[in-house]
């Protein structure tokens, strides 16, 4: 069985029903995962692609409204972005941080998050609506850090639910 959808196209289902899309898309200088997953194509809805669609063809808007949310949450001591931040300071050292940092402001957690780079966009085409969410963005300083990321988890209607790291 298979969905027809103007944006992704046919996307047919596996044997076990589930359905899966990925794409490279250019962002800024980057090339970014996106991809698109449900383990039961039964539980995706038109709707559910519609905004999925949306979501990727707004992915200038919705990579700053993840950093806004970061920043918003640097002034916890006790938030993931600030742990992250530590982090990424205690594992360059300062000298190393200021030359991997796109844009040098003299504010260390801004230039971080500014510096990020977001690696990949999923979205859980089954999650419309839910509690759990509907698009996950990977965001690390370095991209050859698979285990050092920060996550924003959104909800279908682009709200950022959480910001998490990945360990």
């Amino acid at each position: 069985m298979a969905i027809e959808h103007d944006f992704f196209g046919l996307l047919e289902s596996g044997p076990d029903g589930s359905i899966f899309w990925s794409e490279n898309i250019e962002f800024g200088d980057q090339q970014v995962t996106v991809d698109l997953t449900a383990p039961d194509q039964e539980d995706v809805t038109p709707a559910a692609l519609d905004i999925a669609a949306g979501m990727v063809a707004t992915i200038e808007g919705i990579d700053r409204l993840a950093r806004d949310a970061m920043l918003a949450q640097v002034d916890d001591r006790t938030s993931e972005v600030t742990e992250y931040i530590l982090q990424q300071e205690a594992s360059y050292g300062e000298d190393e941080l200021q030359e991997i940092l796109a844009d040098v402001s003299g504010d260390i957690a801004v230039d971080v998050i500014r510096s990020l780079q977001l690696m990949s966009m999923t979205i859980l085409a089954d999650e419309l609506g839910g509690g759990d969410p509907f698009a996950v963005l990977e965001y690390a300083l370095d991209p050859d850090a698979t285990d050092d990321v920060l996550l924003v988890n959104l909800a279908s209607d682009g709200a950022v639910q959480s910001v998490t790291s990945a360990e």
